[in-house]
């Protein structure tokens, strides 16, 4: 018997991978993770900072995927592609979910904890962020107050302007409807872009009638899927007030606002508000 008959077949070894490379990894090209990795400048001593400041910038990151989503969710309605604005919402429902996971490393701070690096923010607030404004837009949150603390950054400005008079997901919805057969009134087709979104019977009749109808209809997942995004703003806006309340109680926020009293208020709010009071006529 020979020799290899005495040693079973051992598998091959795997190919050792490239590891040579004449300049940065085509990782480090396409996520840019030195860059990420290295934005972070703490301002205080102490360690819970880095948490924080980190658990932030992920959120802005979020912000800006899920932005890119409702914008890609808009355009596709206003081209009637019901199944490709299905797949951006559906997208962005997952992202909705890793972005309220966020609040988990900062959900339980303590006063005290907070207060450790709370003087570092100055007037720091969330409230500043851009691109949550933008996000705030596509909701039909409009307010053109809310661009005066980007008027010093001109590039920011003009993208908050232009998103300020663009049509909101909300409106493009209501625009589909209107184009499949739904009686919208001109007074919300036609309506001032750069004002906050009322609520109107009309519309609340439109859904029930979608809703009423065949559930599988494409208006009627569009109608879910647009309710599973409002759920999730929702969620976040409550997490928000909630680790805002366990970190610092009823004073101020640090950006002046009115801290957990405006976050409340926001929090009572219902995002595409006919999408929830139409289930009570069904």
């Amino acid at each position: 018997m020979s020799q290899q008959a005495h040693h079973p077949h051992q598998a091959a070894e795997p190919e050792t991978p490239n590891l040579d490379f004449a300049g940065t990894t085509p990782y480090e090209d396409y996520v840019k993770a030195d860059v990420l990795t290295h934005l972070q400048r703490t301002l205080s001593d102490d360690p819970g900072e880095m948490v924080f400041l980190v658990t932030t910038q992920v959120m802005e990151l979020w912000f800006t995927v899920i932005v890119h989503e409702w914008e890609t969710a808009a355009h596709a309605l206003r081209s009637d592609d019901v199944p490709t604005a299905l797949s951006a919402l559906k997208r962005s429902v997952r992202e909705l979910e890793a972005l309220n996971a966020s609040w988990k490393p900062l959900g339980q701070l303590t006063p005290a904890q907070f207060n450790a690096y709370r003087g570092a923010l100055g007037e720091g607030s969330g409230f500043q962020s851009a691109m949550y404004r933008r996000l705030e837009f596509l909701l039909g949150e409009k307010s053109a107050s809310m661009l005066v603390p980007h008027q010093g950054v001109p590039r920011v400005h003009a993208e908050l302007e232009k998103a300020l008079h663009e049509p909101s997901l909300y409106d493009e919805a209501l625009r589909l409807l209107a184009r499949r057969g739904h009686p919208i009134p001109d007074s919300v087709l036609h309506r001032d872009l750069s004002a906050r979104y009322e609520p109107s019977d009309a519309v609340e009749a439109a859904w029930t009638a979608v809703y009423t109808g065949d559930g599988s209809d494409e208006l009627a997942r569009l109608g879910e899927a647009l309710t599973d995004v409002a759920e999730l703003v929702w969620r976040w806006r409550n997490d928000h007030l909630v680790a805002t309340r366990r970190a610092m109680g009823a004073k101020p926020g640090t950006g002046g606002s009115a801290g957990v009293a405006w976050l409340e208020k926001r929090a009572r709010k219902n995002v595409f508000p006919e999408l929830w009071t139409a289930r009570s006529h069904v």
